[in-house]
């Protein structure tokens, strides 16, 4: 075979070699860059900003605690991100600026996060209802909030005054109504004194965060026990009871050893009582002549005693009445 034969026959298989090897490098790059690329970037057209799902869209707050509501974006860009409120449709937030003169408002958010948190500070009820995220895209997309502020509030279960017999023990139990988190703590007092850390001894004082709840006892209650006891969660309005630590028993009310509900008791003595109640009686008489029928009539008509009987289980009365005629 000639010299020019050789490489006629050998250029061709070059060239191909080079090109399937141009192709391979082109591939392997591809592949780097796909690999860089967010999976959620393929699957939203035109890479356009959209909302993800997985924030609460319903908050419970209470007044005086910070409400926050969480807005995550992705693939946003260089669109901007706003608050409204949509009662009024005011702009509260614009990115990370206020654009309200109420202070409470504030946009939160971090470099580089997908994160635009709505904080409003001590939240009052006035402040419930639907709030928007919304983009600045064209058209505009925007996601809604709905925010309820509740008044939690302390609760003592039982009478306001409980009256408990000496050498009984007081139990209380206090429970934080609507509060949306548990309370981080429960304080009992008796006047401004703290009973949860109290010297005397025989009082102990036990609470479960996650039902809310919590109990006072205090062993063998004396009189130096008696007065004011309030319940007082964190961010939830307190409640109180009055006790009275007495030698017998009361009337109206009774905390009995160590039963926690308190129970009505009456010391009535049954002493039967009769009672009778007259009035006068009244006669009413009619005369009728009828000249025509050369007849007359009387008729009387009359008598009404009533009477009242009472006892022990309270006064009943009863009523007979009485008449008769002449014709």
């Amino acid at each position: 075979m000639s010299r020019d034969n050789k490489y006629s026959w050998a250029c061709p298989q070059k060239v191909l070699w080079l090109t399937q090897l141009w192709l391979l490098l082109l591939l392997f790059e591809s592949s780097l860059v796909i690999s860089e690329v967010p999976p959620h970037y393929w699957e939203t057209p035109y890479s356009m900003p959209y909302f993800d799902n997985s924030s609460r869209r319903e908050v419970t707050a209470t007044v005086g605690q910070a409400a926050l509501l969480h807005c995550r974006v992705r693939n946003l860009g260089d669109r901007a991100v706003s608050w409204i409120r949509k009662r009024d449709l005011h702009i509260l937030t614009v990115g990370i600026l206020t654009y309200t003169n109420d202070q409470r408002f504030q946009s939160l958010h971090s470099e580089g996060s997908d994160e635009w948190t709505l904080r409003i500070s001590s939240p009052q009820p006035r402040d419930s209802g639907t709030y928007e995220c919304q983009v600045s895209t064209e058209p505009k997309i925007s996601q809604g909030f709905r925010l309820n502020v509740v008044v939690s509030r302390a609760k003592i279960l039982g009478n306001a005054e409980l009256f408990i017999k000496s050498g009984s023990d007081i139990n209380l139990t206090c429970l934080a109504m609507q509060s949306p988190v548990p309370p981080s703590f429960i304080y009992w007092y008796k006047g401004k004194r703290v009973m949860n850390y109290s010297q005397r001894g025989g009082i102990n004082v036990i609470t479960e965060r996650s039902t809310r709840t919590s109990k006072l006892l205090i062993a063998k209650a004396t009189s130096a026990d008696s007065g004011n006891y309030t319940c007082s969660p964190s961010s939830s309005d307190s409640a109180s009871v009055v006790v009275h630590v007495i030698n017998g028993e009361h009337p109206a009310a009774m905390q009995h050893g160590n039963s926690s509900a308190s129970s009505l008791r009456s010391t009535w003595s049954p002493v039967p009582l009769l009672a009778i109640t007259t009035t006068t009686a009244a006669v009413a008489v009619t005369w009728n002549w009828n000249w025509s029928s050369s007849s007359s009539s009387f008729v009387a008509a009359t008598a009404l005693l009533p009477a009242a009987l009472a006892n022990w289980w309270g006064r009943r009365s009863t009523s007979w009445s009485w008449s008769w005629s002449l014709s």
